[in-house]
């Protein structure tokens, strides 16, 4: 009986650690927005990057993030770093 309930309490385990974390992700479709924050989120509302101020879509797919309750789309992957450094300086821009 032992022989068969240690590997099945093991493999419970395993299985409960291995679950994804519902935290913050990134995603490069605009369809999916990312959770950081419970709640709701607000909407981007501009048609251009927030770091470059490049029209969404140009250079492919906006990489899209939720930032403090709002949405945030860049041009490319590479605003990321630059927002994340002074994301006041940026957010500004919304407002």
């Amino acid at each position: 009986m032992n022989t068969i309930v240690i590997p099945l309490a093991i493999a419970s385990l395993l299985l409960v650690s291995c679950k994804p974390s519902e935290t913050t992700s990134t995603n490069t479709t605009p369809e999916a927005t990312p959770a950081v924050t419970t709640g709701a989120v607000k909407p981007y509302p501009l048609d251009v990057c927030l770091v470059s101020g490049e029209k969404l879509g140009e250079m492919g797919e906006p990489h899209v993030i939720t930032y403090e309750g709002q949405q945030i789309k860049f041009c490319c992957k590479s605003c990321l770093p630059k927002f994340e450094k002074d994301p006041a300086k940026y957010l500004a821009k919304l407002k």
